[in-house]
């Protein structure tokens, strides 16, 4: 993994992470990647083994892989992972680099527009 540009993985996560692996065949193997959001600008895909890229996390038995063009989005996030009998998901976590949205698999940098350019009403006076 290159100095600086790591992805923070929580126990819970990691541990998700290597089940989900070993179901779909490819132990100890993840890939993540970021797709444009609606509510903030990307969202987290997360799917089975290496379909590209660069390590980006290491935990507990479980290599997560990004495309090495996201590493600069990627790095300094917390993914989390929470379930209930319900069902459960992958979260970022948020800091005071990374604003999340309610879902919490999506998330703006901190300083960037909550939406696009030119979304907003027009000015009233």
């Amino acid at each position: 993994m290159p100095k600086g540009h790591s992805l923070l993985l929580s126990a819970a996560a990691a541990a998700e992470l290597g089940r989900q692996a070993a179901v779909a065949g490819t132990p100890g193997v993840m890939h993540i990647d970021l797709v444009e959001g609606s509510c903030e600008r990307w969202v987290i895909r997360i799917r089975p083994g290496h379909l590209a890229g660069q390590p980006v996390a290491r935990a507990d038995g479980i290599t997560l892989f990004a495309p090495a063009d996201q590493g600069e989005r990627l790095a300094g996030l917390q993914l989390d992972y929470r379930g209930d009998l319900s069902g459960g998901g992958f979260l970022v976590r948020p800091s005071a680099e990374v604003r999340t949205c309610a879902c919490g698999a999506a998330f703006s940098p901190a300083g960037s527009p909550a939406e696009p350019a030119g979304a907003a009403g027009p000015a009233t006076k």
